[in-house]
């Protein structure tokens, strides 16, 4: 060991095991602290680090104990008997090995310890280059050497996150790479920071707005408390916004706040939804009712095509349903009212009101012709008929109860006479969705589309921040941050809009021909409400999609970032997959028990802190970071829409005061 680590020498290992050293400190360290020829170091706080070399490294240790032992009268005796510089100190530390550090400066941490120090090896006091190294902290800005332009544009590689609780204003930087890179999750009781903490997070990134802003940048946010348009509004010049408000029974967007966000109105189309999508909206069941809303779909696609080579499937379903109406038990006047609101829907040169009517003439009760329009149909029916997709063609909402109509009729002409009742709870479903008013937004008229509406890659590439460039037809990026804004919904909608819009943009990347060239990152607010363990009543059990996108998102750039005050009720298989967490502060044992299982790598003495973590302080780990680390999470600015309730300043006030509610 050389003079100069010697000067830096705070004591010596006097026990070694596989999970802790101890060790004990030199007799000129009074009060746990060390005056260095350069400083005076705080060698004992809890979470602090000391470095123990070996022949060609240091073994990087966390202090996560002190103890003090007094002298014995026997001890007292011999120490006075010495001299001062080799007194014994009878002052102690609990340190765990973390990693090691290379003597080459060059080299970078590494997690892990397989070598351990001998018994009296000399223990030093960490420096700021030693943190730099540890924390990964050098070349957080790199420069692109491709680019021509003078002086030569940078890019971060790095962002400081905040500042560490243990050594006071050493900033605790991230990789970019790693934690956008990958599936993160900030978790956290109510109150504790979370949405200013991911406030400040994102906003780090666009801090940079220079000649290599962030304006490649995709950030998708689910608001479902309204929190975050106010946290945006201030981001340097080249960073633009989308901002979309989900509409409850009576809710407008509020204006613009500003020339670099577009409001927008949301709608989505119900024709975007996946089978599957409407399987779960609808709550159909397997047996029956699935097979039902699928041929249903499917046949709102066949009529709303003008393929020629598609009229005799066309004439085949409507001659089925018709046969059906009439075998069945009603009376003549009925059966001709269903004819002709089914011909009213559907219907076809062959097949159609003006065809059919000669053949609907009644007298006292009966048909007058009762052979005549089974004559006319009968031609039409085809053996070995396969039904068709669905398309995702527009159509209107309304059309689809007689779409599940005629499927009905359909299957009834093929003998399964039961059908209909086993079909009722999904027809009340459906039903309940086209008259609520809060599901308005899933019904919109054919007649008013807007070009995006028409079109699903197009609807993906709006609230992407892409615009069509004319007349090269090569997309550019107009806006970097979309924020839907589901505060005036209940969590039926969230469920809806979160899964849809999720799906549809995890299939364009999935499709794109440049796979893994356009980096996305959702950012779910409150989403133990929407991606749980343990699925919903309502109208969509969202968690399926984003299990998906968390398997399989990385390999089409695809990622989550999720907030949530309780990480038990999280999907665990979306948990899992998330390779950084920022944990604040949490005192509900169920999810601190849920914590330390996603963490068994962080000592026990880290976790025990988290009941007790002030506000706006966190403990991150993951793949962005080389070690857990405690820190104070830096301010966002402006905070987004979430600040305590200032209770004492509204109760303790004058009398008669204006109420602003």
């Amino acid at each position: 060991m050389s003079a100069i680590e010697r000067r830096r020498s705070l004591g010596k290992v006097i026990a070694v095991n596989a999970e802790r050293f101890t060790v004990e400190l030199n007799a000129g360290s009074d009060s746990f602290t060390l005056v260095g020829f350069d400083a005076q170091h705080y060698v004992a706080r809890i979470g602090s680090f000391v470095l123990i070399p070996l022949q060609t490294e240091h073994v990087v240790g966390e202090v996560v104990g002190l103890r003090e032992r007094e002298l014995s009268a026997s001890e007292q005796l011999q120490s006075e008997l010495q001299d001062t510089h080799a007194l014994r100190a009878l002052k102690f530390l609990d340190v765990v090995p973390i990693g090691t550090l290379s003597f080459r400066t060059e080299e970078r941490f590494r997690f892990g310890v397989s070598v351990f120090p001998a018994l009296y090896t000399e223990v030093l006091y960490a420096e700021s280059q030693d943190l730099d190294r540890i924390f990964d902290s050098t070349n957080a800005i790199e420069a692109d050497e491709s680019s021509e332009i003078e002086p030569v544009p940078t890019r971060l590689r790095a962002f400081s996150i905040g500042t560490s609780v243990v050594f006071d204003d050493y900033d605790v930087k991230v990789s970019v790479d790693e934690f956008f890179g990958g599936h993160a999750a900030i978790l956290g009781n109510t109150g504790s920071g979370k949405s200013c903490t991911v406030a400040s997070v994102v906003q780090s990134i666009f801090t940079k707005h220079d000649a290599h802003a962030a304006v490649g940048a995709t950030f998708v946010f689910f608001d479902t408390n309204g929190e975050y348009r106010q946290a945006f509004a201030d981001l340097p010049k080249p960073i633009r916004r989308l901002y979309a408000l989900v509409p409850g029974r009576e809710a407008q967007a509020p204006p613009s706040a500003d020339k670099r966000e577009d409001v927008v109105g949301f709608r989505l189309p119900h024709w975007f939804l996946s089978p599957e999508e409407w399987e779960l909206l609808l709550r159909a069941s397997d047996r029956a009712q699935r097979p039902i809303l699928r041929n249903a779909l499917g046949l709102t696609s066949l009529f709303a095509t003008n393929d020629a080579t598609l009229a005799p499937l066309k004439n085949h379903v409507l001659a089925s349903a018709i046969l059906a109406i009439l075998a069945s038990s009603e009376s003549a006047t009925a059966s001709v009212g269903r004819i002709q609101g089914l011909l009213l829907s559907f219907s076809t040169p062959e097949l159609n009101r003006q065809t059919v009517h000669p053949h609907l003439a009644i007298n006292f009760g009966a048909f007058v012709a009762p052979n005549g329009l089974p004559n006319l149909l009968r031609p039409h029916i085809q053996d070995d008929v396969v039904l068709p997709d669905y398309k995702y063609a527009p159509f209107e909402f309304g059309l689809l109860e007689q779409a599940l109509d005629l499927a009905i009729l359909y299957e009834e002409a093929h003998g399964n006479r039961h059908v209909r009742d086993y079909s009722s709870s999904m027809l009340t479903r459906y039903k309940s969705i086209r008259d609520r008013a809060e599901f308005a937004f899933l019904r919109p008229d054919t007649t008013t589309l807007a070009p995006h509406e028409t079109d699903s890659k197009v609807f993906v590439d709006k609230w992407l921040g892409l615009i069509e460039e004319q007349p090269s037809g090569g997309l550019r990026k107009r806006s970097q941050i979309t924020i839907f804004d589901m505060n005036e919904v209940e969590d039926e909608v969230v469920e809806v809009v979160s899964a849809v819009v999720t799906r549809m943009i995890f299939e364009r990347l999935r499709r794109s021909h440049a796979r893994n060239t356009f980096p996305v990152n959702l950012v779910l607010e409150e989403a133990h409400r929407y991606v749980a363990e343990r699925p919903s009543d309502f109208a969509i059990d969202a968690t399926k999609i984003f299990e998906r996108v968390a398997k399989e998102g990385r390999k089409y750039g695809l990622f989550i970032l999720l907030a949530s005050q309780r990480p038990s009720e999280l999907s665990r298989t979306v948990l899992s997959q998330c390779s950084n967490f920022v944990v604040h502060r949490i005192q509900n044992p169920e999810d601190l028990q849920h914590v330390r299982r996603m963490t068994p790598f962080i000592s026990e003495s880290v976790l025990s802190r988290l009941p007790s973590l002030p506000k706006q302080h966190a403990l991150i780990f993951g793949n962005s970071v080389s070690i857990p680390t405690t820190f104070r999470v830096r301010d966002a600015s402006p905070k987004p829409k979430s600040d305590d309730s200032p209770i004492r300043q509204v109760w303790f006030t004058k009398r008669d005061h204006i109420i602003e509610i």
